[in-house]
């Protein structure tokens, strides 16, 4: 059944694809934020939703809360027509403002690769793209999505328009990582997903299965840690900050470092509630 269900899915989400390329981005981007506004729900659990929003902003009014849940669907309608233009988004030049340039410069020219890590903000493709349009030597972790029918199509879409190297989530994911580590590569991912195999340690004051591999990386291969931040402006443009780094040597352990990684996360949802995916089940 469970084959099934991803079967018609697929087709419906190609379906969207097609349309979306047939209309442009700009017209797509309209009908597809509206849409998911108002299919969004029916799809993702309105529980794990209003639980995630109850944990972080319990002083929130209901009307605010309302707000972010809307501005979240239209913005995750948004992101999703975008993947089939992820191609014209590598072109283009003018869309993308970015903060803390000076950061990259620095990574180019000492040769040594460093730990980016974020969250699911905006277009959080775009972090990716853009750092290796500048040259970067980049692998990103990533986790395939469920649906079988549709995650070979979204992997050639990330290797071919965001970044090549493509490392799966997982055991043979960290062996794979450190051989792009050893090979000068930097390395990005998501710290915003709750794993299994994580670490509970506190995300709005709230434990939370919380990934250490960045930690981890850091301390066993004096990796300095580089925290990205996405924003989508109202014309659908972008701001992009490179933080300043973060060095393991300042942190007594992993734990210690994850943690302020959380709370640098913490801040950036904080920044802009509205772009961050609130559909994942965080606090699990």
């Amino acid at each position: 059944m469970k084959n099934i269900n991803y079967f018609f899915q697929a087709i419906l989400i190609y379906f969207f694809f097609i349309i979306g390329r047939i209309l442009g981005i700009r017209l797509s981007r309209l009908i597809f934020s509206n849409l998911f506004f108002y299919i969004g729900p029916y799809f993702k659990s309105k529980k794990i939703l209003k639980k995630n929003l109850d944990i972080s902003f319990p002083k929130f009014s209901n009307h605010r809360i309302k707000e972010i849940e809307k501005n979240m669907w239209k913005n995750y309608g948004m992101t999703f027509i975008e993947y089939v233009f992820l191609n014209y988004l590598r072109k283009k030049r003018d869309h993308i403002k970015i903060y803390g340039e000076d950061i990259l410069f620095n990574i180019i020219n000492s040769k040594k690769p460093v730990i980016f890590i974020s969250g699911h903000f905006a277009n959080f493709e775009l972090m990716s793209m853009e750092i290796t349009k500048k040259k970067i030597n980049l692998a990103t972790i990533y986790r395939p999505i469920n649906n079988f029918f549709l995650n070979p199509f979204m992997e050639y879409l990330r290797k071919k328009y965001v970044c090549k190297n493509q490392i799966k989530k997982g055991i043979n994911g960290v062996r794979e990582t450190i051989e792009y580590i050893k090979n000068k590569h930097s390395i990005a991912l998501m710290i915003d997903q709750r794993v299994s195999e994580g670490e509970k340690i506190n995300f709005f004051n709230i434990p939370a299965y919380t990934t250490t591999l960045p930690a981890q990386l850091a301390i066993k291969y004096n990796l300095k840690i580089i925290p990205v931040y996405i924003k989508r402006e109202q014309n659908n443009n972008f701001i992009i900050e490179f933080k300043n780094e973060i060095n393991h040597k300042n942190f007594n352990n992993k734990l210690d470092l994850t943690k302020e990684l959380n709370l640098i996360l913490e801040k950036m949802v904080l920044k802009n509630p509205d772009q961050w995916i609130w559909t994942h089940n965080r606090w699990k």
